[in-house]
């Protein structure tokens, strides 16, 4: 974000006194730069020393490149960077983060973007097998994700299955589900990996359980020189890797020359010897020292660190060295930790793997260091010097007692690395002094042990919650002579559990009660506080338990001791298989027609593969162009005493401010969808963190943030409230309040065999669609005009408050989408927000004005996903059949309604799940609190409402002691029946869906399975959940269901069509191009959408509510009509043969219209609150999944072995585009119910402030975190009579979200059988709160698993909170 702060008045690089050394240390100095930049020679003479390499490249029109979060998080940004490396002593191509690495650092090397290697004439492989696959929906992501394979196969173009799995774990994608991707990946793969390697599934290879003889592997033996045949599948490019971009030949040749470049203000170095660094040190002590960037640039352009000396050090090949001494191997500081990953495992094979058990957590630590992009430029000495407390090499080089060498231009110096961490950053290292190398000693050739461990919430590229180190050393007789057990995440800084190390010195090792006094120990060591900073102290408490429990019983396992006292179970940690999965592609046969129904793959796959497709940033810069950066509120609800510009104003490069005195009128200031309670600039109150005060232009968008942050504002804070529960406690809701009524539920509580009551509670979710918030304004000359290029779904609404706050009639405002990368709801009302303002700032400059929210902008102004609560009582009798539900329902709102009535009504529309339950009496209300505006995100309330119902069912089936996949069966509705608004279930396909995934799964034999699984496996468990879903399909605002479409046939035959709905990576001109095709007999190559634009289609709604494809599609269908009905009699003259060119033609010449305006208004609905009458929503889109999860109870860690998703989607339109949308709808609802939470800081100088903003600290699912076997399938083989659509087709992008949740439930079950093995289960009968009921939140992170659980070691760890004691973060 960009903070509110004054920044300091800007300093000299150098100060006085040591400008002459350093100008006689640095004369020889060059300062220009020379690279290739796909295979064209590059030279730069004048250079800003601060730029990134993505900014060079975006900013001379190599715009394929995206930025998505400007920290190494999300990879889109992704290039390959081809270098001679000076460790391996060979060509190495990398991937990069182009948004972390400087410019300065691609001297000397070959950079290649995704325009670099294929276009859409000409795509690479690589390109046309992703687009091909269906691997690019939105395709923001895709240049990133394409770059990260080209990289894989330019290093090695026979990669294997195991090699393209892990390819991709610097890489996010939000839409597809990754499936598709990996799959077009793996037809790059050979079968080379060792087959019993645990990662491709067998039980482990010699390399993965330690056990390899020195210097080799169990395939030696099997090696033959036979060249590997490359199977290419039909229909693609061969790839043929000897025709790909050489490594351009004076490359080779080239002179690392030392450069110098900058100004006055700030200067960066780049020395190639390590003498040139240490003259550069010791005349300036706290020049910055810069390796791979990974953490620099997040410091300058998140935190504001200023730093007047920046010393690149990539480039010194004497810190890139390592070697293989007798009783330690010697690390170079610089070494990439790519390469160390590769020296680890050399040195396993070197030194053998007893001795090289060090190495061997190494390399098992880097394995989910970051991501690989992070890893090619990211350094141990890096590591070291940031001294992170929660670093995952640290605590091995403290462990195996490392030693640090220190080199100064004076002196060398050892440091053992148990003295180097002195504080919260801070470190041992003098201010002159650098990172030279590491010494890791080997292991001892008998009884020494070490092991390493982390814990995160997400698998791959996740920082650790707590992560350790452990080594011990035991004589002949099991005694401890030596131990270490040192942890990060547990203190400010990396640290040695020392109560517990001095204990086990002289102990017998084998002795249980060793372990019982290292576990007490451990807790006088840890002994956190409840309110302990980033939270969890329970979880991070039974963590640090966790791990030594897990080494000590793998050290038994390697001692000779009595069967029994090993606990071998808890040894093994959880690992993947190569993911798989399939679809079934039959499913559209019965149906298909020449173009409808047919499998085709998105219409700008190929140009988002090959980077050519254009988004709103990456419109070319106009003329006198301005950048804006918005000035935002730091405090959750406060009085604006003063805001001071005039820092800001002073800065070079800012041109203009604005703010609300720049309105119209106080009234063009407000907006808000549907009530207008918001207002676009605060006046004198801020009710929330991230909330708009002002924005200030500039030249550049980095002049345009410093303006920004140099702003001052001062505030008098005001009581704030956050949650749902303060607010219903305080009585803070918007006046928005809805009911439901049914029959009488009443009587049915007093009359029911059993009432029931609970508590659900969600948390909401953050959209993450790769592309943020951007707009480009263009101001015309005339009558006020306005264009304007908006990431939207709402073109519309952009329209109407532009026009507003310019002061202009909407019928002078153009606003236009290409297209969107991501929206998921995001975009439909929140864009407006920043269009607006960026609007306002064209007409009061009159000039082009742009703006694009970095993610941590984006994310604290935009909203989420509500948060839900609700506290409700059923009614059930013994048989199982559901008699009544009551029902008080609350989402947060955050400080404006926005969409969130709307939100909590399809909630309440979508509380009985598929389930009939004659009685209903339900309630809700939106509270007002102190959070950004939350608003639409996929599923709208649908999600909330059927979660709530699932969670009864679950809760009520383990009160009655049923299995809960009977009591659901018991429960569905019946075709025909009515639901709680009395409306018909017509073609109602639930029940069978559920019968076919309890077959096609094997259901019944998996549970029996799973219930042995459990009995013999005491911390591995595994659970198994069957669910259904129903989502109505409409928009609950009646004026909304309607839709216009413009067919325009020109006289070649080809046929232009606009349409009301904007392309946001769902299909949907795709599937629109398909009908139009069909309706005029036209191939789909003649059919062309070019965007969505205000002047071609008027007064248009969303593109949401999954009714887009209907709405959009039918209007297409009508105009195609129209003009099909003129064109007949041509038809009957021509013959059924005669072309499209040949028939415009002879219509043109006969002054025939070759124009038609469609439209469309959804027939049949129109429901009114409180009476309960009138039909609520068209039809209603069906599914069921299965899932099936292991769960690691010691660590809460956990992994989806496998799902099946079948859904009634009608008759698909393009089953591609639909398995695209099920996939990657149900990958995001496992996030939101498994993985993905929000947290704000409660005190502290961020207080109120959203914790978890930007890929680093907010985690969505990875290409790893997906289930190891997807299904999906479509139901087929039914009619649908009542089905009204196009094509008989059903909305598909919201309903399977849901799905998601079967992981969810899974996950409950198996903590089910870990918390009965120790007795712990729900009272049959009982609605006792103080029993063993689980009740499990949403999301069900790793923390929530481990705390779930009831064994000793949790217990032990529990953390309660002192009097008045309160959580560090505050979950809205």
């Amino acid at each position: 974000m960009a903070p509110v702060a004054v920044s300091p008045e800007p300093e000299p690089a150098v100060s006085n006194a040591a400008t002459r050394s350093l100008s006689s240390v640095t004369t020889a100095f060059d300062d220009t730069l020379r690279f290739y930049l796909n295979g064209t020679r590059v030279t730069i003479d004048d250079i800003d020393p601060e730029i990134t390499l993505l900014e060079y490249l975006r900013g001379i029109g190599l715009t394929g490149t995206k930025l998505g979060c400007a920290e190494g998080g999300c990879g889109a940004c992704t290039v390959v960077v081809s270098q001679y490396n000076p460790t391996t002593k060979k060509i190495y191509h990398a991937s990069v983060n182009a948004c972390l690495a400087p410019l300065v650092s691609v001297d000397g090397k070959h950079v290649i973007t995704v325009e670099g290697i294929g276009n859409v004439k000409r795509p690479h492989p690589a390109q046309e097998r992703i687009a091909k696959s269906n691997g690019s929906q939105c395709g923001f992501c895709t240049p990133g994700i394409v770059m990260s394979l080209y990289a894989l196969l330019r290093n090695d173009s026979s990669p294997s299955e195991h090699d393209v799995e892990e390819a991709f774990d610097g890489n996010l994608c939000r839409c597809t589900g990754y499936r598709p991707i990996l799959d077009a990946a793996q037809t790059f793969s050979v079968d080379k990996a060792c087959g019993k390697s645990k990662a491709n599934g067998g039980g482990g290879c010699c390399m993965d359980n330690g056990n390899g003889k020195s210097g080799g592997c169990c395939k030696d033996g099997s090696k033959d020189d036979q060249p590997i045949k490359r199977f290419t599948p039909p229909g693609f490019i061969e790839y043929k890797p000897d025709t790909e971009l050489i490594f351009p030949p004076p490359l080779t040749k080239h002179e690392f020359r030392p450069l110098a470049l900058g100004n006055k203000r700030k200067r960066w170095y780049r020395p190639v010897t390590l003498d040139q660094l240490l003259e550069i040190k010791s005349v300036y002590p706290s020049a910055k020292i810069i390796g791979g960037s990974t953490e620099t640039q997040i410091e300058i352009k998140f935190k504001d660190m200023q730093y007047t000396i920046s010393v690149f050090v990539g480039d010194i090949p004497e810190l890139r060295q390592f070697a293989f001494k007798d009783d330690h191997l010697e690390i170079g500081g610089n070494v990439t930790l790519t390469d160390l990953e590769a020296i680890a495992l050399q040195a396993v094979g070197h030194y053998g793997a007893v001795k090289g058990q060090v190495f061997a957590a190494i390399h098992k630590q880097l394995k989910y260091f970051a991501g690989r992009q992070i890893r090619n430029v990211g350094t141990p000495a890096g590591n070291l010097a940031t001294a992170s407390p929660i670093s995952d090499l640290n605590p091995v080089f403290v462990a195996s007692n490392a030693i640090l060498v220190e080199k100064s231009l004076d002196e060398e110096t050892e440091i053992p690395m148990t003295q180097f961490f002195k504080g919260y950053r801070r470190t041992a290292l003098s201010p002159d002094g650098i990172i030279a190398s590491i010494r890791i000693p080997i292991a001892k050739e008998k009884g020494e042990f070490f092991r390493a461990y982390k814990q995160s919430k997400r698998k791959d590229d996740d920082i650790a919650i707590v992560n350790a180190a452990i080594r011990v050393s035991l004589n002949d007789a099991n005694v401890v002579e030596s131990a270490d057990l040192v942890y990060g995440g547990m203190a400010p800084t990396t640290i040695a559990a020392k109560t517990a190390g001095e204990y086990l010195i002289g102990k017998k090792f084998t002795n249980p009660a060793t372990l019982e006094g290292t576990m007490n120990s451990l807790e006088e060591d840890f002994d956190l506080r409840f309110g302990v900073p980033g939270g969890m102290a329970t979880y991070r408490k039974s963590l640090a338990l966790g791990f030594f429990y897990r080494f000590y019983h793998e050290v038994l396992s390697n001692l000779d001791v009595k069967e029994g006292e090993v606990d071998d179970e808890v040894v093994e940690e959880i690992e993947r298989m190569i993911s798989l999965g399939k679809e079934d592609t039959d499913s559209t046969i019965a149906y298909q027609q020449e173009v409808l129904g047919r499998a085709n793959p998105h219409v700008a796959a190929l140009k988002q593969t090959t980077g050519e497709a254009q988004y709103t940033d990456d419109i070319p810069v106009q003329k006198n162009e301005l950048f804006g950066c918005l000035v935002l509120s730091t405090k959750a609800h406060a009085r604006i005493t003063s805001v001071d510009y005039s820092p800001a104003m002073d800065l070079p490069g800012v041109v203009e401010r604005l703010d609300h005195t720049d309105m119209p009128s106080p009234e063009a200031n407000r907006w808000g969808a549907p009530v207008c309670d918001e207002v676009f600039f605060a006046v004198d109150e801020v009710h929330t963190t991230g909330q708009p005060i002002g924005i200030i232009l500039a030249d550049s968008a980095a002049h345009a943030t410093a303006g920004a942050r140099a702003v001052k504002v001062d505030y008098e804070e005001l009581p704030a409230i956050f949650t749902m529960e303060e607010a219903i406690e305080k009585s803070s809701f918007f006046e928005h309040s809805r009911y439901i009524k049914k029959g009488d539920a009443d009587s049915a509580f007093e009359t029911a065999d059993h009432v029931f009551t609970g508590v659900t509670r969600m948390g909401g979710q953050e959209h993450f669609y790769l592309e943020t918030n951007a707009c480009v304004a263009l101001p015309k000359p005339e009558d006020g005009e306005m264009e304007i290029f908006a990431s939207t779904q709402n073109p519309t609404e952009t329209q109407s408050y532009v026009a507003q706050v310019c002061d202009v009639s909407a019928n002078k405002v153009v606003s236009r989408v290409k297209r969107l990368g991501g929206g998921f709801g995001g975009k439909e009302t929140r864009s407006v927000q920043l269009t607006c303002i960026v609007a306002l700032s064209a007409k009061k400059t009159g000039r082009p004005v742009r703006c694009m929210l970095n993610r941590d902008e984006d994310m604290i102004t935009s909203g989420q996903r509500h948060p839900f609560l609700a506290s409700w009582k059923v009614a059930v009798n013994k048989d199982g059949k559901l008699q009544a539900l009551d029902a008080d329902v609350f989402c947060n709102g955050g400080w404006t309604q926005d969409l969130s009535g709307a939100v909590c009504d399809r909630a309440l529309s979508h509380i009985d799940g598929c389930y009939l339950i004659p009685n209903v009496h339900i309630r809700g209300r939106v509270c007002k609190t102190n959070t950004m505006s939350n608003t639409a995100f996929r599923g709208f309330g649908g999600p909330q409402g059927i979660f709530i119902a699932e969670q009864y069912m679950e809760e009520v089936a383990d009160r009655l002691g049923m299995p809960v996949e009977k009591f659901r069966e018991i429960n569905f509705y019946k075709p025909g029946e009515e639901t709680h608004f009395n409306q018909s279930l017509k073609d109602w396909h639930v029940p069978i869906m559920w019968k076919q995934v309890m077959e096609e799964t094997k259901y019944e034999e998996r549970r029996e399975a799973i219930t042995k699984f459990n009995a013999t496996h005491k911390w591995k468990k595994r659970g198994l959940s069957i669910v259904p879903t129903k989502f109505g399909i409409s928009f609950t605002a009646l004026f909304l269901n309607q839709a216009g479409a413009l067919v325009h046939i020109y006289h070649d035959g080809t046929v232009l069509v606009a349409h009301g709905g904007t392309e946001m990576g769902q299909g949907l001109h795709t599937k629109m191009v398909m009908i139009a095709a069909e309706a005029l007999k036209v191939p789909m190559s003649d059919v062309h959408i070019s965007e969505t634009a205000t002047n071609t289609v008027a007064n248009t709604s969303a593109t949401a509510a999954s009714a887009s494809s209907d709405l959009n599609g039918y209007a297409i269908f009508n105009a195609c009509a129209q003009i099909n009905e003129r064109l007949q009699p041509y038809r009957e003259k021509l013959g059924p043969a005669a072309s499209m060119k040949k028939l415009a033609s002879a219509a043109y010449f006969d002054r025939v219209n070759l124009s038609a305006n469609g439209f469309y208004k959804t027939p049949d609905i129109g429901y009114t609150w409180g009476p309960n009458t009138g039909q609520m929503f068209f039809y209603f889109t069906q599914g069921v999944a299965a899932s099936e999860v292991e769960v690691d109870t010691l660590t809460g860690d956990w992994t989806c072995l496998r799902a099946d998703v079948k859904m009634d989607i009608g008759r698909s339109i393009n089953p591609s585009i639909d398995y695209g949308q099920i996939e990657g709808a149900f990958v995001q609802g496992m996030g939101l119910f498994t993985m993905e939470e929000s947290l704000w800081f409660r005190g502290g100088p961020m207080k109120g402030q959203l914790a978890t903003r930007g890929p680093g600290a907010y985690k969505i699912p990875g290409f790893r975190d997906i289930p190891q076997e997807f299904n999906v399938s479509m139901l087929k083989g039914v009619t649908w009579e009542n089905l009204q659509t196009i094509q008989r087709s059903r909305g598909v992008g919201e309903p399977p979200l849901f799905m998601g949740s079967v992981v969810f439930f899974a996950i409950r079950d198996a903590l089910k059988a870990a918390r009965e093995q120790y007795g712990v289960k729900a009272v049959v009968g009982s609605d006792d709160k103080g029993d063993g009921l689980l009740r499990l939140e949403c999301p069900a992170t790793p923390e929530r698993i481990r705390t779930s659980c009831v064994d000793p070691i949790l217990k032990r760890a529990f953390v309660k909170p002192q009097e008045g004691e309160r959580s560090f973060f505050i979950a809205i």
